[in-house]
């Protein structure tokens, strides 16, 4: 009986051995040899064990893994872009785009104000290190995941993950939002454009009282350009409460703004591309020739040199970090969903990191023109204003002098008339302690540096400053023109790329509104 128990054991083992393996029979195995015969259940189970690593190398061998990427490789979506998608002319119609889109209004008045309130080159130094730490990566982000993905700032977030879709619909609203305001901004601009083709400009002066030779006494309590902003242009009430109808004249230029886009816009890219060569090249070219002409101005230098003088304090400061990041955002335009909108018709091959850095420097290229052209015209009023507090002063001191108030001594000289700035100073310090003391309790104190902090007040209302601006230069008709085409343009070309990002994220989740575009861009 024990020699038949054991023929069976062996003849059992051996069948086990030349059975192929699988998981049952090797737990199954495993669990009878430990029972029986530990010892040869230990031989056994290392030699499954090679047998286990030989299996396991066979499965997953080279050339399987070579079969299954080339499966995924077949599973992904090809390279091209769909063949029922426009795609952009050539590369620089898109970056174009791009630059249009981000180079708006707000750089050219918001970003000198802030610059000068915040530190001057302080200011810069935090502006330029948060555009390429903070505005090139997002901007990169939104490149990319659109490129890939030829869908519109809905659309991209949808994939992304469901749940994150509402982020896209938020982008979509924002950029109906901040299109209804800006063509308003617009239809400001082309209004004062279309009132630059008379000499002299209607702003330089105050008008005339009906049947009178004497100015508006309103007017000449404040500035002519002010007066003009708000009873010529706005035509405001005195009393919020006091309504009316549409001013005809700023929805009339409200018409026209849209129509503009309209046209701009009605057959796609084709015509998009070709009108962003003019709103985008031209803006440049306008700020270098109003660049150069506004350093050739006395007292340029002056504010050049506020603009160079950073204020160390202003590093440190949490408030100027949040206005920087707040311009960064504002003027960049990341979130918006534009850039979405326009890198998702480009291939998708595309290199999307060179063109984020592209933007980006000619972002900060325009900023910095604007800043530089700014800061002179200012130093420039600043310095005539200083001027004219001189000469002011020199008057009433005469006056005084007339009237026996204040001794023939303290008469000023003659060529003061010819460079007030150097020689009223002069004249001041060269007068006796005594004839000083008489003098000045009836002067106001003149400060170049205080008319130039009161030039950069109230950035709320730029197209009153600018108009300020351009009565400075002579020939102001024709700077007139020029600066509000150039303020036009830049509107033109921001608008360009909101409303691009209202109509593709509709045609892309609307599929429908795709076979009606032209109607849809009307609307």
């Amino acid at each position: 009986m024990t020699s038949v128990s054991e023929n069976t054991e062996a003849q059992d083992e051996k069948s086990q051995i030349s059975r192929p393996l699988d998981s049952k029979s090797l737990i199954a195995t495993t669990s009878a040899s430990q029972l029986l015969k530990p010892d040869l259940a230990i031989e056994e189970l290392m030699a499954e064990e090679q047998k286990c690593d030989t299996v396991s190398s066979y499965i997953w061998s080279d050339e399987d893994n070579d079969e299954i990427l080339e499966t995924i490789n077949k599973d992904e979506p090809k390279e091209e872009p769909p063949t029922n998608r426009p795609s952009w002319a050539n590369k620089i119609e898109y970056l174009l785009a791009h630059v249009g889109f981000s180079v708006g209004l707000s750089t050219i008045w918001r970003f000198p104000y802030l610059c000068f309130h915040n530190g001057g080159g302080s200011f810069l130094i935090i502006y330029i290190l948060m555009l390429y730490l903070i505005g090139v990566p997002l901007l990169f982000l939104e490149m990319a995941a659109s490129q890939r993905m030829r869908q519109g700032s809905i659309g991209v977030w949808k994939v992304i993950s469901p749940w994150m879709g509402g982020v896209g619909y938020s982008s979509f609203m924002v950029c109906c939002i901040v299109g209804s305001y800006y063509s308003v901004l617009m239809a400001w601009n082309l209004f004062y454009l279309v009132q630059s083709f008379q000499s002299p400009l209607p702003w330089s002066t105050c008008p005339l009282l009906k049947n009178s030779s004497s100015f508006d006494p309103e007017c000449e309590r404040t500035t002519s350009t002010t007066y003009f902003w708000y009873r010529n242009v706005l035509k405001a009430t005195d009393e919020i409460e006091v309504g009316g109808l549409p001013i005809m004249h700023l929805s009339v230029s409200l018409f026209v703004t849209w129509f503009i886009i309209c046209v701009s816009m009605i057959k796609g890219l084709k015509s998009t591309g070709k009108m962003l060569y003019v709103s985008v090249l031209l803006p440049y070219f306008i700020l270098f020739c109003l660049l150069i002409r506004s350093l050739m101005l006395e007292g340029a230098h002056f504010g050049l040199k506020n603009l160079l003088a950073a204020k160390l304090p202003a590093l440190y400061s949490v408030e100027v970090w949040r206005r920087t990041g707040n311009q960064l955002f504002l003027s960049m335009g990341p979130g918006f969903g534009s850039f979405t909108a326009i890198s998702s018709y480009i291939p998708r091959a595309n290199n999307c990191v060179m063109d984020a850095f592209v933007v980006a420097l000619l972002n900060l290229t325009a900023s910095l023109t604007a800043t530089v052209f700014v800061f002179a015209i200012m130093g420039h009023v600043a310095t005539e204003n200083t001027e004219r507090c001189y000469m002011r002063n020199a008057e009433t001191v005469l006056g005084l002098i007339a009237s026996r108030v204040l001794p023939v001594e303290a008469s000023p000289p003659e060529s003061m008339y010819l460079h007030p700035s150097s020689i009223y100073s002069r004249w001041l310090k060269s007068l006796p302690q005594r004839l000083k003391d008489m003098v000045l309790p009836y002067v106001s104190t003149c400060s170049i540096a205080q008319e130039l902090k009161e030039v950069m007040e109230g950035p709320g209302v730029a197209i009153v400053a600018f108009t300020d601006l351009i009565c400075v230069f002579s020939g102001s008709t024709f700077w007139a023109i020029t600066t509000f085409v150039l303020l036009v343009s830049l509107g033109l070309s921001t608008m360009t790329g909101i409303t691009q990002g209202i109509i593709t994220p509709l045609q892309d989740t609307f599929s429908s509104l795709g076979k009606y575009r032209k109607l849809l861009t009307v609307q």
